[in-house]
């Protein structure tokens, strides 16, 4: 199982990112997916996840209302629009599958992690 996240970069504050996380080697169609962020010199955070028929979405609330999780179970891919982009939210944002059967939202909850994308908002 790969799981590749992308679309990170550079962006001033106020800005918009997508980022996607394309997956190999496993069927998502059936998992929960989950976003995780981690700053310099902080713990890895919660940020969004989705179950796997996109019926019910979590966020974390520094991120509500400005990130959308989604995906696209045809392209084994989910995506994480981020809009109105802060400072506080640079960080290296990873995505990660759950074998849980409620959409999970803590850490120990994912069982495959993939290698993340750097986000680096400019205020």
């Amino acid at each position: 199982v790969q799981l590749q996240a992308s679309g990170g970069g550079l962006v001033q504050a106020g800005g918009s990112l997508r980022l996607s996380c394309a997956v190999s080697g496993f069927t998502l169609d059936y998992y929960c997916i989950g976003w995780f962020r981690q700053a310099p010199g902080k713990e890895r955070e919660f940020v969004a996840s989705i179950s796997w028929n996109s019926d019910s979405t979590y966020y974390a609330d520094s991120v509500k209302g400005r990130f959308t999780v989604s995906r696209d179970n045809a392209k084994n891919t989910v995506y994480l629009q981020m809009n109105n982009l802060k400072s506080e939210d640079t960080a290296v944002y990873s995505c990660a599958v759950s074998l849980a059967l409620v959409v999970p939202t803590t850490i120990d909850e994912f069982v495959y992690w993939g290698q993340g994308t750097q986000v680096t908002v400019s205020s």
